[in-house]
């Protein structure tokens, strides 16, 4: 269950300095590249711009704001999911434990941004 509370007493919230704004999102998974499509063109139909279709790898995402200024992914898997899921399981402790030792990013899945950054 998710909630969202508007406090209109209450002084505006305002977010973490420290945390870039595309960090603070919340995502939720839609069916197949379709529907997200489907979402988009009813998002932009409606005046809300939309970022995206992105290609993370795995899976695709577009992104927008409701109207209280949340930031709100929709996401859907890649069609060759089943395959990614399987190099990153193959990479995944070793990510975790250079990223334990190093607190920087792991390159062991660098595949994943090929598509994303290759445009």
């Amino acid at each position: 269950m998710l909630a969202f509370f508007e406090l209109p007493t209450k002084p505006e919230m305002g977010r973490d300095p420290n945390t870039p704004a595309w960090v603070q999102h919340i995502a939720f998974k839609v069916k197949d590249r379709t529907t997200l499509l489907e979402y988009r063109a009813h998002l932009e139909a409606n005046g809300v711009e939309v970022l995206g279709v992105t290609d993370h790898g795995a899976f695709h995402s577009i992104y927008f704001f409701d109207p209280n200024g949340h930031r709100v992914e929709l996401a859907c898997p890649d069609p060759d999911e089943a395959e990614t899921l399987r190099k990153l399981d193959a990479v995944k402790w070793d990510m975790l434990e250079e990223w334990s030792q190093t607190k920087r990013a792991p390159k062991h899945a660098a595949f994943l941004h090929e598509r994303e950054f290759k445009h």
